[in-house]
């Protein structure tokens, strides 16, 4: 899973998914894992999207979407200013 999560297809899914594995891979249990499989298996560009707010996510993986995109925006790097 960590494999699948960097090497996404677009750089800004890479970066958001890579660091998301990092960070609670290890610490997701049996019913979490099978939700970001399901993830990882979704389109890059509506994963984007979902994660940004840009539209709401299928109900069914809202929840790792939402934990997902909570740890982009608490992610220090993420806060720097450009």
């Amino acid at each position: 899973m960590r494999m699948r999560s960097m090497r996404r297809g677009i750089k800004e899914m890479d970066i958001l998914m890579m660091r998301f594995a990092e960070a609670h891979l290890d610490t997701l249990d049996d019913a979490e894992l099978d939700m970001y499989d399901l993830v990882l298996s979704q389109n890059d560009q509506d994963l984007y999207q979902w994660v940004t707010g840009q539209i709401p996510a299928p109900a069914q993986i809202a929840p790792m979407i939402d934990r997902i995109a909570n740890a982009a925006s608490d992610d220090p790097v993420a806060k720097r200013p450009v």
